[in-house]
């Protein structure tokens, strides 16, 4: 099998509280959007976030248990300590709860957290220690580039 992953399905407990944080909020674009079912949204090059109406994705998965992983967020690298600032001030203003502002970080970088509308954990970062090739690859520094390329 193939070491890789192109599609990160969340169960949701409001499509339309998602829609309305992502896509009128936040302004992200869907690729596919079935109201009351689920949005796609393409969120690397070749990697897609559904977020699934949680009964529905209960029944496709032939199970009562929707309660979803503990411990999970989804991060967002970007350039600077402001931009995380500014990432975390723009998800509030959609109506995202920040369970931590801004703050210096053990691991050396610069992070906040937030929950969207559904309770989904997300964290906005901006970390000294990972690097993303033009190709896609990351990598921790001080480790050489996948393919010695670097951005």
């Amino acid at each position: 099998m193939e070491q890789g992953v192109h599609f990160i399905t969340v169960a949701t407990r409001d499509t339309d509280a998602a829609r309305a944080f992502y896509v009128t909020g936040l302004g992200w674009q869907p690729l596919l959007d079935v109201p009351g079912e689920i949005l796609f949204f393409q969120i690397a090059p070749g990697v897609t976030l559904g977020l699934f109406d949680a009964v529905k994705f209960a029944a496709d998965m032939n199970s009562t248990d929707i309660t979803g992983p503990a411990g999970l967020t989804l991060s967002h690298n970007v350039g600077s300590p402001d931009e995380v600032d500014r990432c975390l001030a723009k998800a509030a203003e959609a109506g995202a709860e920040i369970v931590k502002a801004g703050q210096q970080a053990a691991f050396g970088g610069y992070h906040g957290h937030f929950r969207d509308p559904n309770g989904r954990s997300r964290t906005t970062r901006r970390g000294r220690s990972t690097r993303t090739a033009g190709c896609g690859s990351a990598w921790w520094s001080p480790r050489a580039p996948p393919s010695g390329r670097s951005r």
